[in-house]
């Protein structure tokens, strides 16, 4: 069970660095900002392709090495939550937004982070 719960948060990361790296634009559309410089770009591919990858990749390990899974996962579900608290003190600070994709991103870095906590106690 916990080497399913880790592949789905790391096919998850995966994607999204993968999107990133080839659609940096498209991926943070939905945030209603432009990338009209090489400079955002090169900044979305670092942040959410980079680190996507870099990020999947650990957690693949994590999965093959259980004696080294623990620590991995748990600074990855951290990492999540910090996250989802950024966007809750942006929902306290700043106005009302929409559902999507403030809220929907906040619910699904809680639910990786809870997976990943649970895979760890496993």
């Amino acid at each position: 069970m916990a080497i399913a719960l880790i592949s789905v948060v790391a096919v998850f990361f995966l994607g999204m660095g993968l999107y990133a790296l080839a659609a940096p634009a498209a991926l943070i559309r939905p945030f209603g900002i432009s990338l009209s410089r090489p400079e955002s770009r090169a900044e979305v591919r670092a942040v959410y392709g980079g680190f996507g990858l870099a990020i999947a990749g650990v957690l693949g390990y994590a999965a093959l090495h259980p004696s080294a899974s623990d620590a991995i996962l748990i600074t990855v579900a951290v990492a999540l939550a910090g996250m989802a608290v950024g966007r809750l003190i942006s929902a306290i600070v700043d106005e009302r937004t929409a559902f999507y994709p403030n809220w929907f991103y906040f619910l699904v870095e809680v639910v990786l982070a809870a997976a990943l906590v649970f895979a760890a106690v496993l």
